[in-house]
């Protein structure tokens, strides 16, 4: 089991912003697909953001252009800033890791990876 430690979330107002980082050891930050998902009380989880090993980065529709991906080269993590914040922002985040199996890519199946404990972000209305 990957160790991976989100860390980052708190409570804002509409229209603020946060980062939330996920920290991971050495190979699993170089070798793996990693992204974030988020589930909000009575709903699916959804995926948010990918970055694939090689760089690749996917957003779902509901964030693309306020939130970004990105990798801390420096400290082993990958990190999502979450910029204007609107209240269906609401959820607990996770991290999710996952390297290559058979014939597939490592992104392929994400949600079959490893999670991490996952950090609540809260935004008020």
């Amino acid at each position: 089991q990957v160790q991976l430690v989100e860390s980052g979330g708190g409570s804002v107002q509409a229209g603020g912003s946060l980062r939330l980082s996920c920290a991971a050891d050495g190979y699993t930050f170089s070798r793996y697909c990693m992204g974030w998902f988020r589930q909000a009380p009575g709903k699916e989880r959804e995926e948010v953001a990918v970055m694939a090993s090689n760089g690749r980065t996917t957003y779902a529709d509901s964030v693309k252009g306020r939130f970004t991906i990105s990798k801390d080269n420096a400290k082993n993590t990958l990190d999502l800033q979450m910029s204007s914040l609107k209240p269906e922002d609401s959820a607990m985040y996770f991290c999710v890791a996952k390297g290559k199996t058979g014939t597939k890519t490592a992104c392929y199946a994400l949600r079959n990876g490893s999670w991490g404990q996952g950090t609540q972000v809260t935004v008020s209305s």
